[in-house]
């Protein structure tokens, strides 16, 4: 329902009335119907007219509100409901029926929240899991407990001691149709080691899956890794060892973990590696887990950090076919520093242009001399440092771009 604007002009004078009116279905087509006339509504502003007929709306389908209405609410929505009756309306035949209800005695017990979790069951359909991880080898139950942890994730991420008791606070095993109570975290636990095995599988299916239903661009791809770390000695896991920690922790054991994202931030493939293991020693792994899960794509472009832009790993990318974005060595880029501040030199003025990078200075104007704002905005761009770059003497190798992040830095200080 919605609120119409009518003007009517008779001997020479204007008449503004406002209707409340519905579309209908016919067999003719859609139609508008005329509740009633509400008079006019103004001088109030145009906004609430739409509040005001949704809560006309709701009485009219008996959804009355908890909250009273003020006085000419009131009066708006008794005359709908008199226009309702008069034109047959299908919302007041059950006006009889409706019971006011005191609020404050109302009590509730093993109340379920039910609104993320039935938004998060309908996600999980539309991506067609189930039928993935049932084609994957998952019973029916393995399934339902899948679907149950991944929502946890995504509404209210607990550990999966905790998990258990989350599920049975919502509706979980309602809308799964399955019994709960006796849950805990072993058979949760016990479910990953059926889920694990099977990723390559899983995360294939759900790459597909995913790019047709949200037409997923795929020529690009980000790689980078983690590690998390355990308590204890992990004597049962033979990937936990000791390495660098990027958690600060280099007294526990560890594992590495690698993932690699879409441009839209899709996930399409992740792997486990040993704690110890170095960031350069997984990428050419990493391309053929890539590759088996969403094919081989000449021409893609795959960004890594610099702790992966060794000549190896580039490599391995070229000899795939793949173009790639890296952040360079220190050492490969200290001569195109040595460059940039020769041809930078002596430029100190309040805005400045240098290559590929724009250096903006604000300078405070307090009382104090030492009171001083400084605020350096970057704008990179990619292709015009490749362009400015190329005539010092050494042309950049085609198919790839070199990324060096420490222009900005060495250029502030020469400016």
């Amino acid at each position: 329902m919605y609120i119409r604007k009518s003007t009517r002009v008779y001997k020479g004078k204007s008449y503004t009335n406002h209707l409340l009116v519905e579309s209908i279905l016919t067999p003719k087509g859609p139609r508008q119907r005329v509740i009633c006339s509400l008079g006019n509504l103004e001088p109030a502003p145009r906004e609430d007219w739409l509040a005001l007929a949704h809560k006309l709306e709701s009485s009219l389908r008996g959804q009355p509100s908890l909250e009273a209405f003020d006085g000419a609410t009131a009066a708006f929505v008794e005359k709908a409901r008199r226009g309702g009756r008069r034109r047959g309306s299908e919302a007041t035949g059950h006006e009889d029926s409706i019971l006011a209800i005191d609020t404050s005695r109302v009590e509730t017990e093993e109340h379920r929240e039910a609104g993320p979790v039935h938004a998060g069951h309908q996600m999980w359909q539309q991506l067609e899991l189930d039928a993935i991880l049932r084609c994957a080898g998952l019973s029916e139950r393995a399934c339902h407990l899948s679907e149950a942890m991944v929502l946890n994730r995504l509404i209210f991420p607990l550990s999966e001691h905790a998990m258990p008791d989350w599920m049975r606070r919502t509706a979980m095993a309602d809308i799964l149709g399955e019994d709960l109570q006796e849950l805990n975290d072993t058979d949760l636990f016990r479910n990953m080691d059926k889920l694990y095995p099977n990723r390559e599988r899983i995360e294939k299916a759900l790459a597909e899956r995913e790019k047709d239903l949200f037409n997923l661009d795929d020529t690009v791809y980000l790689y980078d890794l983690t590690s998390t770390y355990f308590e204890g000695q992990a004597k049962l896991n033979p990937q936990a060892k000791r390495g660098y920690s990027r958690d600060k922790r280099p007294d526990c054991k560890q594992v590495v973990v690698g993932l690699v994202l879409d441009r839209d931030g899709f996930a399409k493939a992740h792997e486990v590696f040993d704690g110890n293991r170095q960031d350069r020693g997984t990428v050419e792994e990493m391309l053929e887990a890539l590759e088996k899960r969403t094919g081989k794509k000449p021409g893609t472009t795959v960004i890594v950090d610099r702790g992966m832009a060794y000549e190896e790993n580039l490599q391995q990318i070229r000899a795939r076919h793949y173009h790639y974005i890296v952040a360079g060595q220190q050492a490969e880029r200290n001569p195109w520093l040595t460059t940039l501040k020769k041809k930078t030199a002596g430029r100190k003025s309040s805005g400045s242009h240098r290559p590929g990078i724009l250096i903006r200075r604000n300078r405070g104007c307090g009382s104090s001399g030492n009171s001083r704002a400084r605020k350096s905005t970057f704008c990179a761009s990619v292709k015009g440092a490749k362009r400015r770059i190329e005539p010092s003497g050494q042309p950049m190798k085609r198919g790839c771009w070199e990324i060096w992040r420490g222009c900005g830095r060495e250029s502030r200080r020469g400016g």
